[in-house]
């Protein structure tokens, strides 16, 4: 499943998200989620913490979550917080399907 984020990822629209990840890891069985976060300029710690339950439960049900993102800000909070070596990383979304199947 693709889940497509827009904008700023702040306290504002993480809400969206997180619902959009909660619809996402309600599917039965082990769920592989793509979150493509190309189209995201800015993520706050709340977006942040939003990722980080995402991928704290894709691994409790034994899934997979891959981001899809372009080198940016995203990826560079990703690398100071050191959770770039936690996540599964595409630069694009056709990569991310392909890793996916």
């Amino acid at each position: 499943m693709v889940v497509r984020a827009e904008g700023e990822l702040d306290m504002a629209v993480a809400p969206r998200l997180r619902a959009e990840l909660d619809r996402a890891l309600e599917l039965p069985g082990h769920p592989c989620v793509v979150v493509d976060l190309t189209a995201v300029p800015f993520c706050d710690s709340v977006g942040l913490g939003i990722l980080v339950g995402a991928l704290t439960r894709v691994r409790d049900t034994r899934g997979r979550l891959i981001l899809v993102v372009r080198p940016g800000m995203i990826t560079h909070l990703l690398t100071i917080t050191n959770l770039d070596r936690h996540f599964e990383t595409c630069g694009s979304l056709h990569e991310a399907l392909s890793a996916a199947a």
